[in-house]
């Protein structure tokens, strides 16, 4: 099964996905910078839902309707994944249902809602029980199965981000990126990595949550028990082998961040450790953020 996208597929999907956003802003960040290393925010939160994820829901869903009948697509997700499907849903008229944890993400359930996909509440707090339930009944169903971490079209879709960073910041020296399922790096990986392989790729994971790091070290899938983290983007319990062989392909680095919610996490990384070298840029992959989150960061209620 592949895993990683070849920089044709990744081209395609920008050509897709152009007639539904436009590239989302890269913009200095002098508050984050550090002496002779400047850095840059690729936001991600200017996208429909407030994350990366359409680019793959939408790409995935959409080469999806044109193999064959879609009658319902279904995801597991802790949030933002299941966001992003149910908009990718809606904008290509097809129904959807989606599988959450148990006591999910209020704003990003919420928006789940709005979008009109029916909600399954199941299992504890990772998507593991949710995951086996979705692909259970996908099977019993016919749905199709719109898993973020196993879907072979989807990490496309975000590799577009990489050919809009090197688009926008030709000179980019590195590139931080959240890793949950790993979609997200493996598709910006690929994007860079066959443009400009010096670019240096650095992948961030919630230290409570390190499967992909352990995996990654390792050079096998490592399970985990998950901890208490608030970015629950990033609270990955097993790695799948596929994707371990392909960051190990295209990470150059892996750094482990405490708790830090998932659309800050690769801020965070640069910040307790700056490579030696700029510009950089930090992917801020989302900005759905609970009220409980906000309260223990000190931030007013969203």
């Amino acid at each position: 099964m592949p895993s990683k996208p070849t920089f044709a597929e990744i081209l395609e999907a920008q050509r897709m996905l152009s007639g539904y956003f436009r590239p989302t802003p890269l913009v200095r960040a002098p508050g984050v910078s550090q002496p002779g290393v400047e850095a840059f925010l690729k936001l991600e939160t200017h996208l429909p839902t407030g994350s990366f994820k359409p680019r793959g829901a939408l790409f995935a869903l959409a080469q999806a309707l044109g193999r064959r009948k879609v009658a319902e697509v279904t995801a597991s997700s802790t949030g933002n994944h299941g966001a992003a499907v149910a908009w990718a849903a809606k904008t290509l008229g097809v129904p959807a249902t989606i599988f959450l944890p148990a006591n999910p993400n209020p704003v990003k359930r919420k928006k789940i809602a709005e979008l009109g996909a029916r909600i399954v509440e199941v299992g504890g707090l990772d998507i593991t029980q949710a995951s086996a339930e979705a692909l259970e009944y996908s099977s019993r169903t016919g749905a199709y199965f719109l898993n973020d971490a196993t879907d072979p079209v989807l990490p496309a879709g975000p590799g577009t981000i990489g050919l809009e960073v090197l688009s926008q910041l030709p000179s980019v020296r590195a590139v931080y990126v959240p890793m949950g399922d790993t979609a997200l790096i493996r598709g910006i990986g690929a994007a860079i990595k066959a443009a400009h392989p010096h670019v240096k790729i650095v992948g961030v994971q919630a230290e409570r949550a390190p499967s992909y790091y352990l995996s990654w070290k390792e050079g096998k899938p490592v399970e985990v028990e998950i901890g208490e983290t608030c970015a629950d983007g990033l609270a990955t319990k097993t790695a799948v082998p596929e994707n371990v062989q392909a960051i190990r392909e295209l990470v150059d680095e892996r750094e482990k961040v405490v708790a830090e919610p998932a659309g800050a996490a690769a801020a965070a990384a640069f910040l307790e450790q700056p490579p030696g070298e700029g510009p950089v840029v930090l992917v801020v992959s989302g900005a759905n953020i609970s009220d409980a989150v906000r309260a223990r960061a000190g931030l007013p209620a969203g």
